[in-house]
């Protein structure tokens, strides 16, 4: 496996840094990437999203820009939504390049308390114009509102079918859970859903996975290989994963460990698939890395080959996809672009370790500057 990086200058200046750096390439070279702005005071303060395109595959992009469609909306009284924790995947069916993510909600430029409803968002990009199409929200059945009243597909990885269906996979609370906090008791399904260009629509929802510990499972990424459907989720003490048959069942969740049986060290992070050379790829983040220094060890990202009869990485295949500089790179993203090719996108979030989470020189003590990475990988 051959590893490059191409790395964007964000121009930072402190105060706030780019985050959620997330892309898409075609197969004529063209791609785009949305990342947006993070406030450092407070926590989880994200404003509208911002776009970049490439002409050449990746390896140059255009100057970042704000979106004039995805910045935050104005709802009245002083509360305001914006897209966050968003991916763009491409459509193969209709042609369409689809942002798919959820939202966050704030009154008077701090995060609302709980309850608040969430919402998978999603966007359509019109190459006429640059820009996406102002965000609109999936509909969940009304009947159960209430079980799905948190509901959003944040930093999931999706996944199009065959027929041109979309497999989406979310997490959710309850409003009665949604009121123990923003993280409390989760589960994880995957939706499979209908786009027609325009309209993103729900069509059926898949089983239930939960845990009572951790503040239960989220920001869960769905693949298929060799006729199975895998599936990582993110839990506050490990990582977990299951696999399916149909793409919307899925097995008990097990621990992410390595092939020897010991636990990888993935906590209180996401985790996506990679599939090229004929193998199945997971890319993460663990401890143990001489990255103590990092918030919760989210750097550096790591890839490996997924074992997918034994449900575990091959250790010896662990390669560094892109490099720890001190920042955390927990929020990224990957496509697998082809058979021989694939890339993961990442931005430095400038955020530390506690008591000063927010004292971004220390991230940059040693080398980060809120670059955004891609790692261009040849199988």
């Amino acid at each position: 496996m051959k590893i490059e990086w191409t790395k964007i200058d964000t121009n930072f200046q402190g105060e706030r840094c780019f985050v959620h750096a997330r892309g898409v390439i075609l197969d004529n070279g063209f791609g785009l990437m949305t990342t947006q702005p993070l406030r450092f005071r407070g926590s989880d303060m994200f404003y509208g999203i911002y776009l970049t395109t490439t002409s050449d595959g990746g390896k140059t992009w255009s100057e970042l820009k704000p979106s004039k469609t995805l910045d935050r909306r104005d709802i009245g009284g002083g509360v305001q939504i914006t897209v966050c924790d968003a991916t763009p995947m491409y459509h193969k069916k209709t042609g369409k390049i689809l942002l798919l993510g959820h939202n966050a909600t704030y009154l008077n430029d701090e995060k609302m308390p709980p309850p608040i409803p969430r919402y998978t968002v999603y966007a359509v990009y019109d190459e006429a114009v640059g820009d996406f199409s102002p965000f609109e929200f999936l509909e969940m059945p009304k009947e159960e509102s209430e079980t799905y009243f948190s509901c959003g597909n944040g930093s999931g990885q999706s996944l199009e079918l065959d027929n041109g269906e979309l497999l989406i996979p979310v997490y959710y609370t309850s409003r009665e859970q949604c009121m123990c906090g923003y993280h409390a008791n989760l589960s994880s399904c995957v939706l499979r859903c209908a786009f027609d260009g325009e309209k993103l629509s729900l069509l059926e929802i898949g089983n239930a996975l939960t845990k009572e510990e951790g503040s239960g499972l989220c920001e869960p990424s769905v693949v298929r290989y060799n006729g199975e459907y895998f599936l990582s989720l993110r839990n506050n003490k490990d990582g977990y994963v299951t696999k399916g048959t149909d793409g919307l069942h899925y097995q008990p969740e097990t621990p992410l460990v390595f092939d020897d049986g010991e636990s990888v060290g993935n906590y209180n992070t996401q985790q996506h698939w990679i599939t090229g050379g004929g193998k199945l790829y997971l890319v993460y983040t663990r401890r143990g890395a001489n990255n103590d220094h990092v918030f919760r060890h989210r750097a550096p990202l790591f890839i490996a080959e997924f074992d997918t009869k034994k449900m575990c990485l091959i250790r010896s295949t662990e390669q560094v996809v892109v490099p720890n500089r001190g920042a955390r790179l927990g929020n990224f993203g990957c496509q697998s672009l082809d058979e021989k090719h694939a890339v993961v996108f990442a931005a430095e979030w400038m955020q530390t370790l506690e008591p000063n989470y927010n004292d971004w020189k220390n991230c940059m003590k040693y080398g980060s500057d809120n670059s955004i990475f891609i790692s261009h990988i040849e199988f």
